[in-house]
């Protein structure tokens, strides 16, 4: 496939929505359709990494998902952890870069320690940027970022007339990276659910009728064409 080069999106974020649809569809349990999600989404990954993307964020686990059947948050955690490891292993091969988006003081010793691992072990390559929003809530980021900076502003480390979007920006998980210029949520369902509310401000949405197991990288190819046709203004008229 042969895109425009000088108008690439820097950063993709992926609601990647379907999972458990997918599955029931296929009479097939909940995990069935998790594992599948997860080939899927290394597949993507590797893709968006040889096309040349700078960054890739993914909504994996939101802190409002802890709601849901106790039996499905363990076998996802269990995935999640399995995913980490075995990226921290093929680290130099891969090239990619993993970071994690989100509040992990509130997982398990195990998956903190994988975690901290599969990025250490990949902080120094040269590929894309791949973001797990993991434990992530939009709201909760922006709480977060405000305490930060509340702190500061309590210590007399900032004035209160210098805070400024770039200060609100030092302060988010994606701190140092660009923001969304497209944002896919696949499975059909129009809306955000409080994935990155900030760096999404001005990126351009794409909501695609397939549930995420089945996306493959034609699709990825195809929403990319569709942003390249798109005049972005940034509330310019």
């Amino acid at each position: 496939m042969e895109f425009n080069q000088e108008n690439m999106p820097k950063h993709i974020g992926i609601i990647m929505d379907g999972n458990r649809r997918w599955a029931k569809e296929k009479g097939k349990p909940v995990s069935y359709g998790h594992k599948e999600g997860a080939k899927t989404l290394e597949k993507i990954v590797r893709y968006a990494n040889k096309i040349g993307l700078d960054y890739i964020t993914v909504y994996a686990f939101s802190t409002e998902n802890w709601k849901r059947a106790e039996e499905e948050v363990k076998s996802l955690m269990i995935l999640l952890q399995n995913y980490l490891d075995d990226y921290a292993k093929r680290a130099d091969t891969e090239n990619i870069r993993v970071k994690i988006l989100g509040d992990i003081s509130l997982l398990s010793s195990g998956m903190q320690k994988s975690i901290q691992n599969c990025m250490e072990r990949t902080k120094n390559n040269t590929g894309v940027t791949f973001n797990i929003a993991l434990n992530y809530g939009g709201r909760d980021e922006l709480i977060k970022a405000t305490r930060k900076i509340a702190e500061l502003a309590k210590n007399n480390e900032i004035q209160l007339e210098d805070i400024s979007e770039e200060t609100i920006q030092d302060n988010l998980y994606t701190k140092g990276q660009p923001d969304l210029d497209l944002l896919i949520r696949t499975s059909g369902e129009k809306r955000l659910s409080g994935f990155l509310p900030w760096q999404s401000t001005y990126a351009e949405i794409l909501f695609i009728d397939k549930n995420w197991p089945d996306f493959e990288e034609k699709d990825l190819e195809e929403a990319i064409i569709e942003y390249q046709k798109r005049t972005r203004k940034f509330g310019a008229g």
